[in-house]
């Protein structure tokens, strides 16, 4: 067994509780305030965070900006795009395959490609990479959509529940030994998204 696999295992479960507990709150704001608590909680206690283990006593989680509710979206999945492959090399888990499957449409912000992760499981993937990235949030971008890791605030058929205020650092951006996928051209947007997570000091 590869060192601290269990406790990879135990923060996938986390998540995937948090996020139920998420989508049980019918108050996006009231919902909106589990994540962020307890997004930290993990962040600076569990035995999985990408927070470097020397620094996670004195950390006290991310920048997160105020609740706007005029960045919640349910969106349906357009399928109408040009099939697409990507095949990121990746640290931890070897080389990660992607399929473009679709296209959300989100007014007043842009679209955003929905990836399929292609390989064991599978789980779609939408990361948004903003106008704000390098300056007041993470410059590779950071992530909406991710189930196979739990991180899904539901939806129904083609239709997804897309709110940007739960939109968070990956693990790269904690500490550069962690090699995650980063958004892509169809995943970057030219208007400022000052929502979710941000970067930079607490």
């Amino acid at each position: 067994m590869a060192p601290g696999s269990l406790a990879v295992v135990d923060w996938r479960r986390r998540t995937a509780a948090l996020y139920a507990r998420i989508r049980d709150e019918p108050d996006p704001r009231k919902a909106h305030a589990i994540w962020c608590a307890g997004r930290a909680e993990m962040l600076r206690a569990h035995p999985a965070s990408p927070v470097p283990a020397a620094e996670r006593a004195a950390y006290h989680g991310p920048p997160v900006a105020p609740y706007d509710p005029a960045l919640r979206f349910e969106a349906e999945i357009g399928t109408d795009v040009e099939a697409h492959r990507l095949e990121i090399p990746t640290g931890t888990d070897g080389v990660v395959p992607f399929e473009r499957i679709g296209r959300l449409d989100l007014p007043g912000v842009g679209t955003l490609d929905v990836w399929w992760l292609a390989s064991y499981g599978g789980g779609l993937f939408v990361p948004i990479k903003d106008a704000l990235a390098g300056k007041e949030t993470y410059g590779g971008g950071r992530y909406l959509i991710d189930t196979a890791k739990g991180a899904d605030l539901g939806g129904e058929g083609r239709r997804l529940m897309v709110d940007l205020n739960f939109a968070y650092n990956p693990s790269c951006a904690y500490d550069p030994a962690w090699a995650c996928p980063l958004a892509q051209p169809g995943n970057t947007i030219p208007v400022a998204v000052r929502a979710g997570e941000l970067y930079g000091e607490e």
